[in-house]
């Protein structure tokens, strides 16, 4: 059978009829459509070859070298262009790339075990960025602060010191290779960037620096000084005002200047026991004695003293007062009810920077309240008491001394040794870093306090 010639007309469909014979002579028909493409246009070859390809769009991390290998860490995003948000750590796998950092929710590893077509990733172009450690921006510890040209701001925690001081390197001998250069990347892209693709990234081509010292320059100065000198608006500044300002800045006082001529006072919550008692000329501190006096005097038969929360408000009213040292008295009206006393009383030993019992002392606590029997547990105890310093002994020796006249009431108060030691446990003493099972720790503080408190006269001796 002769075929009959297709009419092709331009932007139409074209139907061409195939026929071929089958072994029974049974004429088939089978019709194919297409849709003719322009002359004029080009075509994109398709490779059916690739298998396991995402169906997204490639992202920006495609073709990037590998810096750094993805790893989880604290992430919190505190500026958008120089907006602040409010912050929110979350668990992050980062990646390092040749000039930017990724941020993906779960590694791509992950991604592909749990079958995901593809992980989205932030990212921040690092040209022209700068990376500094900060304690002023979080409570945290071994945090990283990373400020892009057009005002992003980043943080960057880990709990283990050297894992974060790994990153810091990294990052800051990138940023350092792209200012200069080296990183051979322009740096005229956008600073925040989105990825879909789930392509393998290569092997780390270099390890990481050893740790820097931190900075000593004040944060808030720096971060004013940064984005003056970023400015977008170099050519506006025709009265130097913008020069002008940044002398100002640069010449004003430091804290340490101000607080030499008494223009900001230190703080009593959150200082340091050492530093306050040398302050104050003291080996107890003044705030420990006035609410340990106070409570004596009106408070012993309060129920459920020193378990009993109290108004937090007034509390916080009543720290602000002592911070700022006013002449304070603890019997006025105000402070009726005894349980914003001792509520205040655990907040100033919870917030010190090194709790009551020093952070080397720890572990040989822990290791002398094991020991089974009572007499030399006792000893044990003893020892390790009289080698803290003076002014953690003696703030020990008075406030325990207190809660043993405070057990005297325990029919008035109804608090027991044990119920005074579960409260004062976490307050008094806790692990530098939390590596072991926080529920095991807190059995042990609680038993140190227990123990401590039987064993008090023997311990601190007579008052």
């Amino acid at each position: 059978m002769q075929k009959q010639p297709a009419m092709v007309l331009p932007g139409a469909v074209q139907m061409r009829i195939k026929s071929s014979q089958s072994s029974t002579g049974e004429r088939l028909s089978q019709t194919k459509s297409m849709v003719l493409p322009d002359p004029g246009t080009l075509q994109t070859p398709i490779n059916r070859h690739r298998r396991n390809q995402s169906q997204h769009n490639v992202g920006v991390s495609d073709g990037l070298q590998t810096i750094l290998k993805g790893e989880y860490l604290y992430k919190a995003k505190i500026a958008e262009g120089g907006k602040k948000l409010r912050k929110n750590w979350t668990s992050t796998w980062v990646v390092l790339c040749s000039n930017q950092l990724l941020f993906f929710k779960e590694s791509k590893q992950e991604a592909v075990a749990n079958l995901k077509p593809g992980g989205k990733s932030d990212g921040v172009d690092l040209c022209g960025a700068v990376i500094e450690w900060t304690t002023e921006k979080s409570s945290r510890k071994n945090v990283i602060q990373i400020t892009t040209p057009n005002g992003h701001e980043f943080l960057l925690q880990a709990d283990h010191f050297p894992t974060i001081s790994k990153w810091h390197d990294a990052i800051k001998k990138t940023v350092d290779g792209l200012s200069s250069g080296a990183g051979g990347q322009s740096c005229g892209r956008a600073a925040v960037h989105r990825s879909n693709s789930i392509e393998c990234l290569p092997r780390p081509t270099c390890e990481p620096a050893k740790p820097k010292p931190k900075e000593t320059k004040s944060e808030n100065r720096r971060s004013i000084m940064f984005k003056l000198n970023y400015s977008a608006s170099d050519s506006a500044d025709k009265n130097g005002v913008k020069n002008r300002l940044k002398k100002f800045i640069s010449r004003r006082p430091s804290m340490k200047t101000l607080q030499e001529k008494g223009l900001i006072k230190d703080r009593v919550f959150g200082c340091h026991m050492l530093t306050l008692c040398e302050r104050e000329r003291t080996t107890v501190p003044k705030f420990v004695k006035l609410c340990v006096e106070e409570v004596e005097k009106r408070g012993l038969e309060a129920d459920g003293l020193y378990r009993v929360s109290g108004n937090l408000a007034i509390i916080q009213k009543l720290r602000f007062l002592v911070d700022q040292e006013e002449e304070l008295n603890l019997g006025d009206s105000q402070w009726e009810d005894i349980h914003v006393i001792t509520g205040a009383l655990k907040m100033f030993f919870r917030e010190l920077p090194e709790p009551l019992f020093p952070f080397r002392f720890f572990d040989l606590f822990v290791e002398a309240i094991k020991i089974r029997e009572p007499t030399q547990k006792g000893q044990a105890l003893k020892k390790l008491i009289h080698q803290v310093p003076k002014p953690n002994h003696n703030t020990m020796k008075v406030l325990f001394h207190h809660l043993r006249r405070v057990l005297t009431k325990s029919q008035k108060n109804l608090m027991s040794t044990q119920g005074i030691s579960i409260v004062f446990g976490p307050t008094l003493m806790w692990p530098e870093f939390e590596s072991g099972n926080m529920e095991v720790n807190m059995v042990y503080q609680n038993q140190i306090v227990e123990s401590i408190l039987i064993e008090c006269v023997e311990i601190f001796g007579k008052e």
